[in-house]
């Protein structure tokens, strides 16, 4: 029995590592992040996020990998969510009340710089798609 070779890319390609990025970039602007918005939901200096729009590193350090899967799962639930484009961009920035918020947009406690906190908004969000029944 033969078994044939996976065709995706490795996570640590120079072609991974770009689309990556580039995924990340139409989420930021999507969302109306600014510069120092998206350099701290990828955990790393404005010059380096500079750096990497031109010329993203192969591999990407894990640290930066597990924000971008907590942002792209963040993204994909909020379309899930609410399938308007509009309101599922909007929703980041707008007051929310559920007990991890206290009030605050999502998106300030995003930006604390702790990846903890991004997974507590990524599981925010899949509950509310799952519901606890």
């Amino acid at each position: 029995m033969v078994i044939a070779a996976s065709k995706t890319p490795e996570l640590s390609s120079q072609p991974a590592a770009a689309a990556a990025l580039r995924a990340f970039f139409r989420i930021a602007q999507a969302w109306q992040l600014n510069a120092e918005e998206s350099a701290t939901l990828l955990g790393v200096p404005r010059s380096t996020m500079f750096r990497w729009k031109n010329n993203p590193p192969a591999p990407l350090p894990r640290d930066v990998l597990e924000r971008l899967s907590l942002v792209f799962g963040i993204y994909k639930a909020l379309q899930v969510l609410l399938p308007v484009p509009e309101l599922a961009d909007a929703w980041p920035r707008k007051p929310n009340d559920a007990p991890p918020f206290g009030g605050h947009p999502a998106l300030k406690f995003m930006l604390s710089g702790m990846t903890s906190d991004l997974y507590v908004v990524r599981s925010y969000l899949d509950a509310q798609r799952g519901g606890w029944t």
